[in-house]
This record gives structure tokens, C-alpha cells and sequence, in this order.
């Protein structure tokens, strides 16, 4: 069937935040002496708030609660954000021209504060008619729940909802939900072969994702 919805994720697919992330995560664990695992990082991705925070409690050992862990991260990122947007370049534009043509909407595992700090700052609230937080969901990526729900708010089916993500947990919550996958690897954190394999469309940059691209999925 005819795609007529594309639902975004937010982070390495608008904004370029994976490594802000990891640098303000890796540096709350380490002070409060705990190591930041190798895979540390990559396990995250994709979670809801509530299930990295808890994971930085519980697996990697910091000593204060979960919530306690979530609000101190999230407010270092904010600062982070105020000082700089990482906007990926040519992100905005890429929304906006398939905005013209296709109903949008947004599921990231961000928190719903960072969701609304980033589109306000990059001039993006409008473009969505759905935005979705992992935390409105009963579970993060790699499972399901936000691509269903978001298609869902749509009003749609599935088989005519494209997603265009960048990680692991992200493109195997999109092809679970039973979407047509976009992939955007990232760079420096690239998704694995399993996940990759599960994308009907790879492409280099978000640029390539022009309205004349997914009408011939």
C-alpha cells in the first residue's frame, strides 16, 4: 500500500545527541565511582527514562535511586541543549519538505521535557501532529509500543506508516510494529547487521529521505 504517514525518531535522526548523552551519563556514573561498561551506551539506546535510569541503578551501580538518576541526567541535558542544539544538518528541512506531502509524527525515547525543549528550539512543534515520549508507553524500544501507539493516534494502519530511525532498539521497534523502516545509521554508534537487515531503505543522511524516496517503497 501507498505510504501516507512518516513517523520520526528524534535522536541521531533530527538531532545528533548520541554522544551528548554518553559523555553526560558517562561522567554522572563516574562520579559517583561507578565504571561505564563498553556496552554500556548501546544497551540504553532505545530505553524509556525510566528503564535507563533504572539500569544505571541497578546493573551499572549507582547509588541513588532511579528517579533520582533520571531527573539529574535530564537536567544536565537540558543545560546541554540551552547551550547548544545538535541539530543534524539539513534535518529541519527534510521535515518540513515531507511535511508537505505526508501526515508526520514523532516516537523517541527522549523525555517528553526534551521532546518539547528541542522541536520548540528548532522552529518544529508544528510539523507533528503526534509526538511521542517512551515514557507515555507501557515499555522503550526495542519493543513495539511506541510505533504501535503512534500509528494508532494517527488513526491509521500500519502497512501505510513508514519510520525512519537510526539505532539498533529503534529499527527493530519499527519493524516489530510492522512498518516500513527507514535506516540512518548512525556514524559512530552504527546499528547492528540483525537490526539493519530488518530496513527496507538505507541511506547515508536524513537529506536522502525526500518525498520522491518514499513513494516508491
Amino acid at each position: 500500500m501507498t505510504i501516507t504517514a512518516i513517523v520520526f525518531d528524534l535522536d541521531g535522526v533530527i538531532i545528533d545527541s548520541e554522544e551528548v548523552w554518553e559523555e553526560v551519563r558517562r561522567g554522572y556514573v563516574a562520579e559517583h565511582g561507578r565504571e561505564f561498561l563498553p556496552d554500556t551506551q548501546d544497551r540504553m539506546m532505545g530505553m524509556s527514562t525510566a528503564e535507563w535510569s533504572a539500569h544505571l541503578a541497578d546493573e551499572v551501580g549507582v547509588p541513588v535511586p532511579a528517579t533520582r538518576v533520571a531527573a539529574d541526567v535530564l537536567g544536565r541535558m537540558a543545560e546541554r541543549y540551552a547551550e547548544s542544539l545538535p541539530l543534524i544538518p539539513g534535518a529541519v528541512e527534510t521535515v518540513r519538505a515531507l511535511g508537505r506531502n505526508y501526515r508526520l509524527a514523532l516516537a523517541s525515547s527522549s523525555a517528553r521535557i526534551l521532546i518539547d525543549k528541542v522541536l520548540e528550539t528548532a522552529g518544529l512543534t508544528d510539523e507533528f501532529e503526534i509526538t511521542l515520549s517512551t515514557e507515555e508507553v507501557p515499555r522503550g524500544k526495542p519493543a513495539p509500543d511506541v510505533y504501535l501507539t503512534a500509528v494508532t493516534k494517527l488513526g491509521l494502519t500500519r502497512d501505510v506508516c513508514a519510520a525512519i530511525e537510526d539505532s539498533s532498539n529503534g529499527l527493530r521497534s519499527a519493524a516489530a510494529a510492522g512498518l516500513t523502516v527507514i535506516a540512518v545509521p548512525h556514524g559512530v554508534y552504527p546499528p547492528a547487521a540483525d537490526a539493519l537487515a530488518q530496513a527496507a531503505l538505507v541511506v547515508r543522511s536524513v537529506t536522502e529521505v525526500t518525498p520522491e524516496v518514499v513513494a516508491a517503497l
